[in-house]
């Protein structure tokens, strides 16, 4: 039997149910309400700033990086704008499908492939990468009219870096780079990370690395609305990027190129030095390189053929390869013996073609008789020398060297100077760790008298020591930068030449040192090379030993090339007042009268004369003396 409810029952339970309704309705609406107070109210100014940044992009404007420029306006780093095709990875599903369909309107080599993979796996996150830089307007068009194909890819305008005389001087300007991730936590660790926003490329090597904070600029930025895609509609505020400042140099870019093209294809490097100021006047290390392979990502072949070259083409020779000085080492002790009274001018010190100590016999090419202090620089006599090391004692050696740089630093503004070796007891002591190995013995002094043993100095310490002996005794820091030139004003600081320090010479004996050099260039070993010249100059030529012979008799032409002496020469003219100071170095060259000499002939002529050699200097041997 079926049981009916009353319409009473019936009415209040539908009464509980729109009650209950109501009520989660009503809690409902409680909850939105809340949460719309919550967004709307209490996270206002977070979400209005969120907006605003969805609304509003904040890009970089990356400066226009300073010159550099010779002494004479000649440039040799600069800059020039190109469209680049960049490719932003995260907007890319399938990126080698689109780089293989780019390639088919635009000329996508295998080293571009090779060169945007390792950017994109070596450099920090960029917004986008390269894939062709430099494009011609015939490649920008074809793009242009199919970029509705290519998601991610964009045609950008960049300033790339120019270094137009390629290889000439490449080892003191350097060259720029990508920036990598040492890059960025360097900049970082400077506080300067704001500044280098947007910022693609650093310097990596040689003055772009040293002057890189005058170089870079300061970064603007540009304030644009964006849409919903992602492109800016219109520009809301901008501040303008500030040019990098220009540098000039004390260098003579035509007197470096004259120096690079004595060289040949020989191995070595030279340095010449303003004596007055320690401006740098030429630096070279041969061979040399392009740097305008670095700028965009040097290829694997391209590093390949420098970094595995037996010549070392990236290795600054100038500054940062030490070489005994040999005989170009004897003007120096010939004025540490005058200095400690050891030696007077007119003392005569016996030269019977060896000097023995401790029973052992130091051999000398020739017999004399006897000498004076202006004749064994003239001729180059060992013996002379032998004999005031034993009487100077290695102490007095090393306190008297030091003081014209020998064995430290110059501080020089390029990255990479080594210290070189001026041997003492103490630096044995450092530089070995076995006690039979830290004894200084007396054998060791006579060796370094004549520039040979322990002995390893810089071309550029050696040019440097040339300078101060010539200019009386101050010593400067070299440096290749004259002045930065600030952008916008135009304003020009002077990098003011800076005395390290004044050594105590007396003027008779710097002149007596000075006058048998330029002796050496008319009748003794430099010679032949200066044969006719229409000026005084004074040189000094050397020969470092590179392995022993072990007693056995040196003869060049039965040596393996890479094994025979390294060739030098030091020099200043004009001889009355000298305008500039060298050190020739030519690795493997044999004897310095040989190949180092004639090439600071053909150097100081250009300096004095302005006259430009046809050849590279002569490797011809014969005449030559063998100091």
């Amino acid at each position: 039997m079926t049981e009916f409810r009353s319409p009473d029952q019936e009415l209040q339970g539908f009464r509980v149910r729109v009650v209950v309704s109501l009520l989660f309705i009503l809690a409902c609406f409680a909850v939105l309400a809340g949460r719309f107070y919550h967004l709307q109210v209490v996270r206002h100014e977070y979400f209005h700033t969120r907006a605003e940044d969805n609304r509003i992009a904040l890009l970089p404007v990356v400066p226009n990086r300073g010159t550099i420029a010779d002494r004479n306006g000649a440039v040799l780093a600069r800059n020039y704008a190109a469209y680049t095709l960049e490719i932003n990875p995260s907007q890319v599903r399938r990126l080698d499908e689109t780089i293989d369909a780019l390639a088919e309107i635009i000329d996508i080599l295998p080293r571009d492939r090779a060169r945007f993979r390792k950017i994109l796996e070596e450099s920090r996150n960029f917004e986008s990468v390269p894939i062709r830089t430099r494009l011609t307007d015939e490649e920008v068009a074809r793009f242009v009219a199919q970029r509705y194909r290519f998601p991610g890819v964009e045609v950008q305008a960049r300033l790339f870096r120019d270094y137009p005389l390629g290889p000439v001087a490449s080892h003191l300007i350097g060259y720029i780079g990508r920036m990598n991730e040492r890059d960025q936590q360097r900049v970082e660790e400077r506080g300067e990370a704001a500044n280098y926003r947007g910022t693609d490329h650093i310097g990596k090597a040689g003055l772009e690395l040293s002057y890189e904070a005058d170089l870079h600029g300061t970064t603007g930025f540009e304030q644009v609305e964006v849409n919903a895609g992602g492109r800016a509609v219109r520009l809301l505020a901008s501040q303008t990027a500030l040019p990098g400042n220009d540098l000039e140099l004390t260098l003579d870019v035509e007197l470096q190129q004259v120096a690079e093209h004595a060289f040949g294809n020989r191995r070595g490097a030279l340095v010449a030095i303003d004596p007055a100021t320690g401006g740098v006047l030429a630096l070279v290390s041969m061979p040399t390189f392009d740097p305008n392979l670095f700028v965009d990502g040097i290829s694997t072949k391209d590093w390949q053929a420098l970094n595995e070259s037996e010549d070392l083409p990236l290795l600054n020779r100038a500054i940062y390869s030490a070489y005994p000085p040999g005989s170009t080492f004897k003007p120096f002790m010939a004025l540490a013996g005058l200095t400690t009274g050891k030696r007077t001018l007119e003392q005569r010190v016996p030269d019977p073609g060896y000097f023995i100590y401790g029973g052992h016999r130091f051999m000398d090419h020739k017999a004399r008789g006897s000498v004076n202090l202006h004749e064994s620089i003239v001729v180059s006599s060992n013996t002379y020398y032998y004999s005031l090391a034993n009487d100077l004692g290695i102490d007095n050696i090393a306190g008297f060297m030091s003081q014209f740089g020998f064995g430290a630093r110059t501080g020089i503004d390029v990255p990479g100077e080594a210290e070189g070796v001026l041997p003492s007891p103490e630096w044995k002591r450092n530089r070995f760790r076995k006690p039979e190995q830290q004894r200084w013995y007396g054998g060791e002094t006579i060796s370094v008298g004549i520039g040979q043993g322990y002995n390893a100095y810089t071309p550029l310490q050696l040019a440097n020591a040339v300078a101060t002996m010539v200019n009386g005794g101050r010593l400067f820091r070299p440096h290749l930068v004259s002045h930065v030139v600030y952008a916008g004003s135009g304003v020009r600081r002077a990098v003011e030449p800076r005395p390290v320090r004044q050594i105590e010479l007396d003027p008779r004996h710097v002149e007596a040192v000075r006058r048998a050099m330029v002796e050496v260039n008319k009748t003794g070993t430099g010679a032949r090379a200066f044969a006719g010249a229409p000026y005084a100059a004074g040189g000094k030529t050397g020969t470092a030993q590179v392995y022993s012979l072990r007693g056995q008799r040196y003869e060049e032409g039965k040596v393996a090339e890479r094994l025979r002496d390294h060739s030098l020469f030091i020099a200043f003219a004009p001889a009355e007042a000298p305008t500039i100071a060298l050190a020739v170095l030519v690795e493997n060259g044999g004897f310095g009268s040989q190949s180092a000499a004639p090439i600071a002939r053909q150097v100081i002529d250009y300096h004095l004369l302005g006259r430009k050699p046809e050849q590279p200097a002569s490797e011809d041997a014969e005449g030559a003396d063998v100091q």
